[in-house]
């Protein structure tokens, strides 16, 4: 068994997570991935309402008795939803952990620090993991530019990222973007990180409340096939290619405003995409690590799988490859 400090602050078997994603983040994925010994996040904003969101939570315990979390992101917005009355939905059910995402949490950490909930912030910068560890936060997810979501606008993949953050940052820290295996979590935690947050891997696996027809699509996919959205506007974020994120791309290259596109982007157009299974029916969010995904195994058998290859890397390959002095002398 892979144990980290994250896997300890945390309470759970294995240093795999099931970050929040918009539309995917339900009780039947997150209960199965807690089941299977890693940690998985409900998504607080998918849920129309904070009383829908203790529901959601109230379902997810009837699935499981292991510990899971909450995803709450703060984005901007011109009518943002109420944070305050999710926060407290959060805090009321009694979730020990919470994955905060998007512009500073600080009243929020605060909040939920005062309550004893661990925070895991996620971050696309050094810099701004920093931040986050000064603004009193438990854990940080730093997000390579091979991500789903948002990459944030500096383009560090992972390679560079993930070190460069170890070296400063003093608290646990998983590695996310581009994971999706055995051999991405053993050079997460060589390159300094204490476990790994997976989206797109997790969003195929049998769990995953999307449509087969999506699920088939991310493993018929190469690592190609993502567009970087809202790159004119520095909000850039990796989607899917498809003819909707095709065709905003050429647009903002035309200079299009996001008002022009507004209808093309619209997030009730990208949930009918995981509803119906028609892939170009809006944008979607998936990472490059498509290129690696070439099955649908229940979360169960994904991380077990993971996990067991993990442990059998490091043993077996990596150890076998350093030469010891007397073994070379007696040759």
């Amino acid at each position: 068994m892979l144990q980290t400090r994250f896997t300890k602050l945390v309470g759970v078997e294995h240093p795999i997570v099931q970050g929040g994603m918009q539309w995917v983040g339900r009780a039947e994925l997150v209960a199965a991935v807690a089941n299977a010994g890693a940690l998985g996040f409900i998504t607080a904003l998918t849920q129309p309402t904070p009383e829908d969101l203790t529901k959601e939570i109230a379902r997810c315990r009837d699935l499981t008795d292991k510990p899971f979390g909450v995803n709450l992101t703060i984005l901007p917005a011109i009518k943002p939803p109420p944070y305050a009355e999710y926060r407290a939905a959060i805090i009321e059910a009694g979730i020990t952990v919470v994955e905060t995402a998007g512009n500073k949490p600080q009243e929020h950490v605060d909040e939920f620090r005062r309550h004893g909930v661990k925070v895991v912030h996620k971050c696309t910068s050094v810099r701004h993991a920093l931040s986050a560890e000064r603004m009193g936060v438990d854990a940080i997810s730093i997000d390579g530019f091979e991500c789903a979501g948002h990459p944030g606008e500096d383009d560090t993949p992972g390679l560079i990222l993930i070190p460069a953050a170890a070296n400063k940052i003093k608290i646990p820290m998983i590695a996310s973007g581009g994971f999706a295996d055995a051999r991405g979590l053993v050079a997460a935690l060589a390159l300094g990180a204490e476990g790994i947050n997976m989206g797109t891997r997790f969003m195929a696996t049998k769990e995953s409340p999307i449509h087969q027809l999506i699920k088939e699509k991310i493993v018929a996919n190469d690592e190609r096939e993502t567009e970087l959205i809202f790159r004119t506007m520095r909000n850039t974020s990796r989607v899917a290619r498809n003819e909707i994120s095709t065709k905003v791309v050429a647009m903002e290259k035309e200079g299009a405003r996001f008002e022009d596109i507004r209808e093309l982007v619209a997030g009730a157009r990208g949930k009918m995409v995981y509803a119906t299974g028609n892939s170009d029916e809006g944008i979607w969010s998936a990472g490059q690590v498509q290129g690696l995904i070439q099955d649908i195994p229940s979360c169960a058998e994904l991380v077990s799988r993971i996990v067991r290859e993990a442990e059998a890397i490091i043993r077996s390959w990596l150890e076998g490859m350093i030469a010891h002095p007397s073994a070379q002398a007696a040759e």
